[in-house]
């Protein structure tokens, strides 16, 4: 029986980023897919500035860049009558910025620099049974072959394989019952450098531009709201709703769907796993937390799952860490999945407009609102989660900014020879100890080992900085004494060891 020493079961781009993260760490991972192959079709289409950040570190960014569309923002319409423009207003102090790019090339990207660590995805390969003892996880196939893995993960999605063996809850409640989805071509002559949502009594309409693979701009994701059917809908059927919903909700008369790439019927839910971790199962993106798609969060907050728990679960796979490490996983994470849930579920709630109360107060207050330039720069931040902070978690701490927990924005340094870099080119799989130029690091170095990246920069804090893989403060001051002890009592960890 093959043996592993951490399995993830799901190829998605919260799978595929985990898997890159512990190989860039140098640990033994396998990905297995039920799907017979790579997907080609976009379930997500932006990525928002933390999801570009991450996907720089672990180097699989690749030509991201030059198959996207750089998003301006939405324009909302009362049918064909505009009423606010809701742009992105970008921290123009960030580097990086949010993206419309198609899920299915994010994928591609974190296929390729698996390959480039060493990793293959292994596809048709359906889970039917999981079971764990005190050392390992033995993961059954529907081929009835086996692994033993030293711990699983399960990115699978929401009807997770791996979180129902488990035997963890994923209670939730429906948001909006049918949506209907289509990713179509189409003649249209409509502005494509933002993306357009029509409110109608009846329900949403959204028009969201898309970056075709051929570079032709006729591509574009249509999505609405609709009451739900007791039959089964295919292609064509939801391509001639919508034929009928863009005069009825947009004004729109002359618009010709040409092709239709593809199509999907679904219920928005709102659902979160009650736990991240279950011995030596962990589940993140979907598998732990689904919401609604109406702002792009989903597939940037399974990414982010992703980064935190790779650097945790390469520690104790690799020795440096006691199996504690793992809880400050889903105390970091799930308190932001909860925030996530809320703020996608009202805004939802908002734009869909179930009661005419709601449909004046979303025309004539909500909307409007997004005119203003203050609030367009505040939804750009919520929607790139840069500001995630942990500092209210297990290694957070108090004192001067930035603090333990804190995200760390990236900065030009000199490393100890002199050389230009980034703080972020260096980081995952590295740490970073960070200081003024001309500081004493020796001590510190004792206590981190080897493999610490040093780096200098004149505009750093007058202690120095331990910048965790993720981007995140870990710790901070010159006493070896009391970092020992912090690696010790609060990370579980020996570093130098």
């Amino acid at each position: 029986m093959k043996t592993v020493d951490v399995l993830v079961v799901g190829a998605g781009p919260t799978g595929l980023a985990l898997a890159v993260g512990l190989a860039a760490q140098q640990v033994e991972v396998m990905v297995v897919d039920r799907a017979d192959g790579p997907s080609t079709t976009s379930r997500a289409n932006i990525l928002h500035a933390r999801g570009v950040e991450v996907l720089e570190r672990l180097g699989a960014m690749g030509q991201l860049r030059d198959h996207s569309l750089a998003p301006v923002g939405m324009r909302m319409h009362v049918q064909s009558r505009p009423i606010a423009t809701m742009r992105f207003a970008p921290d123009e102090r960030e580097p990086t910025q949010a993206l419309f790019v198609s899920q299915a090339r994010i994928e591609e990207q974190l296929r390729r620099r698996f390959a480039e660590l060493g990793g293959q995805v292994g596809q048709n390969r359906t889970v039917t049974g999981v079971a764990q003892d005190a050392d390992k996880v033995t993961v059954t196939f529907a081929d009835g072959q086996q692994i033993r893995a030293g711990w699983v993960v399960g990115c699978d999605g929401a009807r997770s394989t791996v979180r129902g063996a488990a035997g963890i809850d994923f209670a939730g409640v429906p948001v909006v019952e049918q949506f209907l989805l289509a990713d179509v071509r189409a003649d249209w002559d409509r502005d494509r450098t933002v993306s357009a949502g029509f409110f109608h009594r009846d329900g949403l309409l959204l028009a969201i531009p898309m970056r075709a693979a051929d570079g032709k701009d006729d591509l574009w994701r249509l999505m609405a709201d609709v009451p739900p059917v007791d039959r089964r809908l295919d292609d064509a059927d939801i391509v001639a709703r919508f034929e009928e919903l863009l005069p009825q909700r947009a004004g729109e008369n002359d618009v010709h769907i040409r092709e239709t790439s593809w199509t999907s019927v679904f219920r928005i839910q709102r659902r979160l796993a009650a736990e991240y971790r279950r011995g030596r199962i962990l589940l993140a993106g979907d598998a732990a937390h689904i919401h609604s798609p109406i702002g792009g969060q989903g597939m940037n907050t399974g990414i982010g799952d992703a980064e935190n728990l790779a650097w945790k679960l390469a520690m104790v796979v690799r020795g440096k860490a006691d199996h504690a490490l793992l809880d400050t996983y889903a105390a970091e994470r799930r308190p932001l999945a909860t925030e996530v849930l809320r703020t996608t579920t009202a805004n939802t709630k908002i734009l869909v407009g179930e009661s005419p109360l709601a449909r004046f107060v979303r025309d004539r207050i909500f909307v409007p609102l997004l005119n203003s330039s203050r609030v367009q720069r505040q939804a750009t931040r919520t929607a790139s989660q840069l500001w995630v902070s942990y500092r209210r978690g297990p290694l957070g701490g108090r004192g001067p900014r930035p603090r333990p927990g804190d995200r760390v924005p990236d900065r030009a340094c000199v490393r100890a020879d002199g050389s230009a870099t980034r703080l972020h080119a260096e980081l995952l799989p590295a740490w970073v100890l960070l200081a003024r130029p001309g500081t004493d690091l020796t001590a510190l170095v004792e206590v981190l080992g080897p493999d610490i990246a040093i780096l200098y920069d004149e505009a750093a804090p007058s202690s120095p900085l331990l910048i965790r893989p993720d981007g995140h403060l870990a710790w901070r001051g010159n006493d070896p004494g009391a970092l020992r002890r912090w690696l010790a009592g609060t990370l579980h960890a020996r570093m130098g060891a």
